[in-house]
Order: structure tokens, then sequence, then C-alpha cells
């Protein structure tokens, strides 16, 4: 069975790779897999769907 985490992520105006990079490594070592990356019409990232495996 799987568990789902969704976030918003306030990336701001500068640096925003290295942001998005840190959430991104920060949920992976709590065993998170990125699911999904939404971004809106001007490419800014509207949300992150994170899975895992429930029974870890």
């Amino acid at each position: 069975m799987k568990e789902y985490k969704v976030i918003t992520p306030s990336l701001g105006f500068r640096n925003k790779s290295e942001k998005l990079q840190d959430i991104l490594n920060k949920y992976a070592k709590e065993g998170w897999i990125a699911n999904t990356i939404s971004t809106n019409q001007h490419g800014s990232i509207i949300y992150l769907i994170f899975e895992r495996n429930k029974n870890r």
C-alpha cells in the first residue's frame, strides 16, 4: 500500500533550483519519492506530490 504527501513549496524568486533540490533531498531522506511536480502556465511549481510504501 502507498501513502502520499502533497506540499506547496515556497521557492521565492532567487535560487529556485537549489531550494527545490533541498526540498527533494529532505523528503528523499524520509523515504519519499517525487511522484508529480505540477506547474502553472508560467512554469511556477504549484505543488509536489511524493509517495512511499506505507508499510516500510
